[in-house]
């Protein structure tokens, strides 16, 4: 009896389950490393703990789809890599990492952790000429020259900010520099929201003019990471492609938004957080004064309490001070506490590489500084999907397996192959 009862169990599960269940169950695993049988009795037991008053264990994130059967072996460099968010979201597509700069010595000790090797350091000491050939360039570009609190805190002090900031500003102009020398087939860059209104609109112009005096075809949009992890958060993409290559108007689009519900806060929370994360009463007391010393103003500055059943705020390189953006309730009884290192993680879309605390090897404060700089591997990977369908556009229309390379101009070249 109870060999018949295992063989009708197995003929279930290869049998009874409908074809697209089975493939939301597959890239299931697939996503989170798992295998289907882990994966199908993790789903059970949760919906057994539920009784059936809510919705399954992952239902609570969105469904991402894998990339087409069709796909492209690509290389790319990473400059200004922070922790390698462009990386992973890049290597999920299959893209090999050539080279990377970071100048952040915290940085590049999580990225070599996480990647195995280290990035080179200051791109200013960098010369063009050394960078191997590529097919994209990825760069998260410094942001603080233009984000709205950088620039207040640089004017408060009496310094320039943007173009005319010498440190942190013209570090674009080095991108452009590398370009210039290198040639890569696409750009993607990316950079806070506020870009586009810096300097009374002064600076857009100056950056969508350089890069298009340098040959590409550019394009750009604002997206919320909020539609693939569970944190409102607003960055500008920036696509850029060689029109030598894919013409003026190659046919690129922004991906749209992933299917399935969006992912919700209570998704990313550990069960048994340490204590150390919960606020004193002190910093909680200071926190509420303070929000309610803004309330009776009439403005909205002060603590955040996270909704479980949404998004939280966006995770800041401050989050380390007070953890006040983003708090998590714990009673009536008890303080709200931060994010732990590995919620935050989670937070931002680097659950490949982060499963416990000791996957990050540097301090809470630098974890959360790092994690509040960097790019979401999930959004860069979308982005990437719809870059790489115009390759391989392009590829089918010249009828070559062999495509991303310059011609005859005595530029850098290489060779892509194909691969189905």
């Amino acid at each position: 009896m109870k060999q018949g009862r295992g063989a009708m169990k197995e003929q279930f599960c290869l049998r009874s389950i409908p074809g697209d269940l089975w493939q939301w169950i597959a890239d299931a695993a697939h996503e989170r490393r798992e295998n289907i049988n882990s994966l199908i009795i993790s789903l059970l037991e949760s919906a057994r703990r539920n009784d059936g008053g809510s919705q399954g264990l992952y239902s609570d994130r969105p469904v991402i789809r894998p990339a087409a059967s069709f796909t492209l072996p690509f290389s790319f460099i990473d400059l200004f890599a922070g922790i390698g968010g462009f990386r992973l979201g890049l290597q999920r597509l299959g893209g090999s990492c050539v080279y990377s700069c970071e100048r952040d010595s915290y940085c590049a000790k999580t990225y070599a952790a996480w990647f195995g090797d280290s990035p080179i350091g200051d791109i200013n000491d960098v010369n063009p000429a050394d960078i191997p050939d590529h097919d994209i360039l990825a760069a998260g570009f410094p942001c603080q020259p233009f984000s709205i609190a950088g620039v207040s805190k640089k004017r408060s002090l009496g310094q320039a900010d943007g173009f005319d900031c010498q440190k942190q500003g013209n570090l674009f102009f080095k991108i452009c520099d590398i370009v210039k020398v290198r040639r890569p087939p696409v750009l993607i860059l990316e950079n806070v929201k506020n870009l586009k209104s810096h300097d009374k609109r002064r600076t857009w112009p100056v950056i969508e003019g350089t890069l298009q005096e340098l040959g590409y075809a550019v394009f750009h949009k604002i997206i919320d990471a909020a539609d693939y992890v569970p944190q409102h958060r607003e960055r500008i993409f920036i696509v850029c492609f060689d029109r030598e290559m894919f013409g003026d108007a190659p046919p690129f689009q922004f991906p749209d938004k992933p299917l399935g519900d969006k992912p919700v806060f209570r998704s990313i929370l550990e069960k048994n957080p340490s204590e150390k994360y919960t606020l004193t009463d002190h910093l909680w007391n200071y926190l509420q004064r303070y929000a309610e010393k803004h309330r009776a103003k009439g403005n909205g500055f002060g603590y955040g309490i996270a909704d479980p059943c949404g998004v939280s705020r966006t995770l800041s390189a401050r989050y380390y001070k007070d953890g006040s953006e983003i708090l998590i309730a714990q009673g009536t009884k008890k303080n709200p506490r931060r994010l732990t290192i590995v919620e935050a993680a989670r937070l931002m879309g680097f659950r490949d590489v982060v499963t416990s605390r000791e996957d990050v090897p540097v301090s809470d404060t630098q974890a959360y500084k790092q994690f509040g700089n960097s790019v979401v591997p999930d959004v860069v990977e979308a982005v990437g999907r719809s870059v790489l369908q115009v390759m391989s556009s392009h590829l089918e229309k010249q009828g070559s397996v062999s495509l991303l390379k310059r011609k005859g101009d005595g530029k850098p070249s290489r060779k892509v192959t194909a691969r189905s």
